[in-house]
């Protein structure tokens, strides 16, 4: 859902009440958060409830939903937030949670028919993208599949932003390195030699 998108729900909801306007933005941002809540806490259980209370507390707070600037990175903050409360309740005591994160990639964002990819290809990328060290992997997923801006995945892991932009960068680099592969045998017509 583009940015636009979610401000015009936000503002349906925070001027109206409107139910229709929060079960919209619910569905569409429900499953995305769930696997953010779930890449900290490791428990689905625990990832549901922490989410479902997120979105209470948008539904009891709903009036004051227009002076929030970003309301996607607002909500991913809060699950961040939820998740280590949680963590910090089950008396887990970890120096930098965002390493022991385990980001699930629920779809490759690439376009298979577009790029001309094989599904051996497709194994091949997503083998790449598990085998990333764990920050760089949410980061990744963050930006590449739940469609966020650098600045505010830095702002949802509170980090800076050159700090996702290498992340990223290294990402691309390791899944470059491990998929190598033959153009000749890629591309479905013939390549000329230029010798």
């Amino acid at each position: 859902m583009t940015a636009e998108g979610v401000k015009y729900l936000q503002s349906r909801i925070a001027r109206f009440d409107d139910q229709k306007a929060y079960k919209e933005l619910f569905t569409t941002l429900y499953s995305p958060l769930l696997l953010f809540a779930k890449s900290m806490v490791k428990s689905r259980e625990s990832a549901e409830e922490i989410v479902s209370d997120v979105f209470i507390r948008i539904w009891e707070k709903r009036r004051d939903l227009e002076r929030i600037d970003n309301l996607k990175v607002y909500l991913y903050v809060s699950v961040r937030n939820g998740a280590l409360n949680h963590l910090s309740h089950q008396k887990r005591n970890s120096t930098n949670p965002i390493e022991e994160f385990h980001a699930e990639f629920t779809s490759i964002y690439f376009d298979p028919e577009q790029l001309l990819i094989t599904a051996d290809m497709l194994a091949l990328i997503k083998k790449s993208i598990d085998q990333l060290p764990p920050k760089c992997k949410i980061i990744f997923k963050l930006v590449k599949e739940d469609g966020l801006k650098y600045r505010e995945v830095a702002e949802i892991l509170n980090l800076s932003v050159k700090t996702v932009e290498n992340q990223v960068a290294i990402a691309l680099q390791k899944i470059g390195n491990t998929v190598s592969f033959d153009v000749d045998r890629t591309i479905p017509f013939p390549v000329k030699n230029h010798s």
